[in-house]
């Protein structure tokens, strides 16, 4: 009868912490909304025009001619497919961050911000840098990326600098919590280590990513 009763007590404390922790995370974000709603909706309204503007960008980009670089890694091995563990631990990453961020509505915007600023960059950079993708490349078939191109095309010459490690950077550089950093960062390594070992970037694509997405970050910071 005792044990009967002290695991009917630990149920309801389980429930009842549950639907405080929910009430918390459900009250942040009103409370964040309602301060910040003028902001957030010139955010949401540049992010969409940016993610129009950066599909017509990736169309066009796949459509030129480019410089083939001959990279001093690439020719040390061949192409090894490793498309399902870069997905895995790309969105995994995203998702669990996501999750550890539900009562910090602030960094979850800041986050958007350093993004929307690194778009931006990346548009810059393919621009400046016509390369023509590795001749011994295995496509990254990324469903959420082909959405940018409208019509479900793999992308191939989207180069510089590194979108799946710079993604995860750029988080990396905006979360407060050290541990999420640390561990954004290791996904970052493991990412760019992959998407070299598919040879679907070259070499100088993955170095740039960290430097871009930390300006990004910072300038977001501000």
């Amino acid at each position: 009868m005792i044990v009967e009763i002290r695991g009917a007590t630990a149920s309801l404390h389980v429930a009842m912490t549950t639907n405080t922790s929910n009430r918390f995370t459900w009250q942040a974000w009103r409370t964040y909304t309602s301060q910040n709603s003028a902001q957030i909706a010139i955010l949401l309204g540049a992010l969409a025009l940016a993610l129009w503007s950066y599909s017509t960008f990736l169309t066009n980009v796949e459509a030129r001619a480019g410089i083939a670089l001959a990279d001093p890694l690439h020719v040390r091995f061949e192409p090894i497919n490793c498309t399902w563990p870069i997905f895995i631990i790309l969105y995994g990453a995203l998702v669990f961050t996501l999750v550890a961020l539900r009562t910090d509505p602030a960094t979850v915007f800041r986050a958007l911000r350093a993004y929307l600023l690194l778009i931006s960059l990346r548009i810059v950079a393919m621009w400046a840098t016509p390369f023509d993708p590795p001749a011994t490349m295995i496509p990254l078939d990324d469903p959420f990326v082909a959405l940018f191109t409208g019509n479900g095309t793999t992308l191939t010459r989207d180069l510089m600098f590194s979108g799946h490690v710079s993604v995860l950077c750029v988080v990396a550089f905006t979360v407060n919590t050290r541990w999420l950093r640390t561990a954004l960062f290791l996904c970052a390594a493991i990412v760019g280590v992959l998407v070299i070992a598919q040879h679907v970037h070259y070499t100088i694509d993955v170095v740039v990513a960290p430097l871009a997405a930390y300006a990004a970050a910072a300038v977001a910071r501000r």
